[in-house]
């Protein structure tokens, strides 16, 4: 078993897990998506980014693509989250819902890097 290929698939599922994790829930509702959690998600998902970088394949350059889309999602939720509330002085009720819609997004683009994983991985010859 390679270890490095066990973090990889083990780092790219968890960045769907967290990811998910937080889009589940009332959509305009704060005390189902919790801040930490998003936190989370854009670290672990920039972290499954860097270790695609180092693949020359043409899945691997899609899945990059992918990655880089839930990076962006997730981080444009964070800044209208830090923004709106902190900046703007918007009460949470009324961003959660483009603040979800965009963590949406990213579930997507992390379920492509998922099923290109999966794909990759049984169409690999011992």
């Amino acid at each position: 078993m390679n270890v490095n290929k066990v973090m990889f698939a083990f780092l790219i599922m968890l960045a769907l897990t967290l990811n998910l994790g937080f889009f589940v829930g009332d959509f305009d509702d704060p005390n189902h998506h919790h801040i930490y959690e998003l936190y989370a998600a854009i670290v672990v998902s920039f972290i499954a980014t860097v270790l695609k970088f180092g693949d020359r394949t043409h899945i691997g350059a899609v899945m990059l693509a992918a990655s880089l889309v839930a990076d962006i999602q997730l981080v444009v939720a964070a800044l209208v989250w830090g923004l709106g509330l902190h900046v703007l002085g918007h009460p949470e009720h009324l961003l959660m819902p483009s603040i979800v819609s965009l963590a949406g997004g990213a579930v997507a683009a992390n379920v492509i890097s998922v099923v290109l994983l999966i794909v990759e991985t049984v169409t690999v010859r011992r």
